[in-house]
């Protein structure tokens, strides 16, 4: 990098990183479940699943709102010198750093199955749909705004949560910049014209 600069990484595309993987993880766990009579019985299972869903996905959804709110405040423009990383680069960083976690997410929600089933599988989606609901909330902000946040890249490697504690500040630049939406969705291609 040049002169000071550092390497961003879009906050919203860090958060949504892990979505796809927990919700697809989810649903197959789930699909497996039902086919296990389970110790409490399917209807219980299921019900106990919605339940769970829910749940899941609105405390995951909301949890930290106020820490990232704080840092999304605070934030500072970006430097001319900084380098912003692609949206794969991202996402597939941050899904190699926590491979292990969702395997054994994956597993502990099919050996859930054996008790309670789909109730593991419906949890884990629900996580996932958390963390769609959470960037949507933050594109949300950056159309707002009309400002795209990023994160700096060293700062991620400590857990590759975008509000840890290691985050000190966010950076913001122009709703153009990068490659992905506001929210880290895929910029659609008349879009990057």
């Amino acid at each position: 990098m040049a002169r000071g600069g550092q390497g961003l990484a879009r906050v919203a595309v860090v958060v949504r990183a892990g979505a796809a993987p927990m919700w697809w993880l989810g649903v197959c766990a789930a699909g497996i479940g039902v086919l296990l009579p389970g110790l409490t019985g399917r209807r219980i299972g299921v019900l106990a699943g919605a339940a769970l869903f829910l749940v899941t996905a609105a405390a995951v959804a909301y949890r930290r709102r106020g820490r990232y709110g704080a840092l999304m405040r605070g934030a500072a423009r970006a430097g001319k010198h900084d380098v912003l990383q692609d949206r794969a680069v991202t996402v597939r960083n941050w899904r190699r750093e926590h491979r292990w976690w969702l395997l054994l997410a994956f597993v502990a929600a099919l050996g859930s199955g054996f008790a309670v089933p789909v109730a593991g599988g419906m949890l884990l989606a629900g996580a996932g749909v958390g963390l769609w609901l959470k960037s949507a909330w933050i594109g949300r902000r950056e159309r707002a705004e009309e400002a795209l946040l990023w994160v700096r890249v060293d700062w991620l490697t400590a857990g590759g949560r975008p509000a840890g504690k290691a985050v000190r500040s966010y950076r913001g630049t122009g709703i153009a910049a990068g490659d992905a939406a506001p929210g880290g969705a895929r910029r659609r291609a008349d879009a990057l014209v």
